[in-house]
């Protein structure tokens, strides 16, 4: 059984390899406090942190 971390790293990684536009998706809804397919099985503190880790990956794409 992977441990949260883990867990929360999958997640983050299946967002992004997606691609930017499904990043940004993600976030905007996890933003309004919905969940996204990815996070369903995640608690709302791992939610949090999925949410803040894709705002930090972006912050490089959009600050250019």
């Amino acid at each position: 059984m992977p441990t949260s971390s883990e867990k929360i790293n999958q997640r983050i990684e299946a967002v992004c390899e997606a691609g930017c536009e499904a990043v940004r998706a993600s976030i905007a809804t996890l933003e309004s406090g919905h969940q996204v397919a990815l996070t369903d099985d995640l608690n709302a503190e791992e939610c949090q942190l999925v949410l803040t880790e894709l705002k930090t990956i972006m912050s490089v794409y959009d600050s250019h």
